[in-house]
């Protein structure tokens, strides 16, 4: 029981601690209203355009891929290390090698849906498209 009273007040400090800090810097700074605060800072440069730009969803749907594949690369590293020396140890190898599999497996079934639903491949940009077309219409 004492562990979990241990992880009770770990908990309860990992919350009052951040919302202590929060409640007393909102209290102690200094409020200077003014327009220039406001405004969007563009490093220094004058902002041209409007606000809203349509960003390409696939740069995100990449970077969310290579985000689980690289924990997948940190989650079989251990396993990897642990390996041989259970393996010397008398553990049967169906015990060591059913869970990375089934892991790993999970992971390729999300590789294929992501190839198949289009979120790896790259979308050309119109602009990209007419160039390769000028281009071909010049050669």
């Amino acid at each position: 029981m004492s562990d979990w009273i241990a992880i009770g007040a770990l908990a309860a400090v990992g919350l009052v601690i951040p919302l202590a800090m929060m409640s007393v810097s909102a209290l102690l700074r200094p409020s200077v209203p003014e327009t220039g605060k406001s405004t969007t800072y563009e490093s220094g440069e004058t902002p041209t355009g409007g606000t809203r730009i349509r960003f390409n969803i696939q740069y995100y749907m990449v970077a969310l891929l290579f985000v689980v594949f690289d924990i997948e690369t940190v989650l079989l590293f251990p396993w990897a290390v642990i390996y041989r020396p259970a393996i010397s140890a008398g553990v049967p190898m169906i015990d060591l090698l059913w869970p990375m599999l089934a892991f790993v497996g999970i992971l390729a079934i999300g590789l294929v849906w992501a190839w198949r639903s289009g979120a790896i491949s790259w979308a050309r940009s119109p602009r990209a498209t007419s160039r390769k077309t000028e281009r071909d219409l010049n050669q």
